[in-house]
C-alpha cells in the first residue's frame, strides 16, 4: 500500500520550523524580543491583512522558540528551566539614573575601619520555644524581656519598679535613638548637597562672567572638560551711522554721568559745587567761553599760585 500521497498531504497542513527571509530576524533571548526588519509585503497587506498579520507573528514566534530550545537547561520542580542571557537590546530609561546616596556617618567609620557589612537574618532560633521567631517586630526576640514571666531584680531597686515597664522603656529608647540618628543623616546628607549644588552655581557664575569679559564672548576660549556651551551671550555692536538726535542723546547721557559720578565724589569728600573763578577767566579769555565748576585752588580765595588777584 502506498502511503507516501497520504504522507505529502498531511505533512502539507503544517509549516516547517525553519524561518527564511531575506533579511534575518533580529532575537533578543534575554528580552524575549523579536524584530523583523523586512519591508512590508503590500500586495499581501492589502489582501488580507489578518492573515498577513497572523504569517508574520507566526514566524517570529517560532524563530523565538527555536532560540530558546537552544539555550542550556536546568532541571527544578516543575520541569526543565531555561537560562536567558543578558539582553542585548538597551532599552532607555523612563527616568534618569538616581543619584547615588551620600555615605552616613556609620558608613564612613566602616569604611576606615575596613568594618564588612554582615546581614542579619530576620528569623532566629527561640531555644524556649524551640521555633524560629521573628528578630524584631510582632512577637519579636527583641521584646522577650517584656514577655518572660520572671525577672531578676537588683536588692537596691525601688519598691515600685517594674521590669517589664523598664525593659519596654529601654526598647523604645533604642527606637528612638535609631530614628534620631536616620534624620541626622538624612539633614548631614541634605545639607551636603546644598553645598555642593551652591558651589557648582557659584563655578558657572564666575565661568560665564569670565566667558562675557573677552572681546570675542568666549567664543574662542579653550573648552574645559564638562563645560556646559553658553547660550543666549552675544556682542551687541552699535550702528556707525545713526541720527545726530541719537548722537546728541548718548553724548548728553556720557556726560550727565561723568557729572553725576564727580558731584558725588566730591559730596563722599565733604566738598560744595562753586565757580572756579580763575579757571573761567582763562577759559573766556582762550575764546572758549565756557564755565567751568569745582573748588578754588586759591590760597584763602584771594591769590592763586602766582600771586594774581581774583
Amino acid at each position: 500500500m502506498d502511503v507516501s500521497n497520504i504522507l505529502a498531504s498531511h505533512a502539507a497542513k503544517f509549516q516547517s520550523i525553519a524561518v527564511e527571509k531575506d533579511t534575518p530576524l533580529d532575537v533578543d533571548t534575554g528580552l524575549l524580543t523579536v524584530t523583523d526588519l523586512n519591508p512590508v509585503d503590500e500586495d499581501s497587506y492589502k489582501d488580507n491583512l489578518e492573515e498577513y498579520l497572523q504569517s508574520t507573528a507566526r514566524d517570529g514566534i517560532q524563530t523565538l522558540i527555536a532560540s530558546l530550545y537552544a539555550l542550556p537547561t536546568r532541571a527544578s520542580p516543575d520541569g526543565p528551566l531555561a537560562q536567558l542571557p543578558p539582553p542585548t537590546t538597551h532599552l532607555p530609561r523612563a527616568k534618569p539614573l538616581p543619584k547615588p546616596k551620600p555615605p552616613t556617618k556609620w558608613e564612613r567609620f566602616a569604611a576606615a575601619k575596613g568594618i564588612q557589612k554582615k546581614v542579619r537574618e530576620k528569623k532566629v532560633w527561640d531555644e524556649e520555644r524551640q521555633e524560629w521567631v521573628n528578630r524584631w517586630g510582632r512577637d519579636g526576640k527583641n521584646k522577650e524581656k517584656e514577655e518572660q514571666w520572671i525577672t531578676e531584680v537588683k536588692a537596691n531597686a525601688d519598691v515600685d519598679y517594674d521590669p517589664v515597664k523598664a525593659a519596654r522603656d529601654e526598647r523604645k529608647s533604642r527606637v528612638a535613638k535609631n530614628e534620631r540618628q536616620r534624620l541626622q543623616n538624612q539633614a548631614r546628607a541634605q545639607t551636603a548637597l546644598t553645598d555642593r549644588e551652591e558651589r557648582k552655581k557659584e563655578i558657572e557664575r564666575t565661568l560665564a562672567t569670565s566667558r562675557v569679559s573677552t572681546a570675542s564672548m568666549g567664543k574662542f576660549d579653550k573648552k574645559l572638560e564638562g563645560e556646559k556651551k553658553m547660550r543666549g551671550v552675544k556682542r551687541k555692536f552699535e550702528p556707525t551711522e545713526v541720527p545726530i538726535e541719537k548722537e546728541k542723546e548718548t553724548s548728553l547721557a556720557i556726560l550727565s554721568k561723568i557729572d553725576g559720578d564727580a558731584r558725588r565724589s566730591r559730596k563722599e569728600k565733604g566738598g560744595d559745587d562753586v565757580l572756579n573763578v580763575r579757571k573761567a577767566i582763562r577759559t573766556a579769555s582762550r575764546g572758549r567761553g565756557g564755565v567751568a565748576l569745582g573748588r578754588d585752588s586759591g590760597r584763602g580765595g584771594a591769590r592763586g599760585k602766582r600771586g594774581g588777584k581774583r
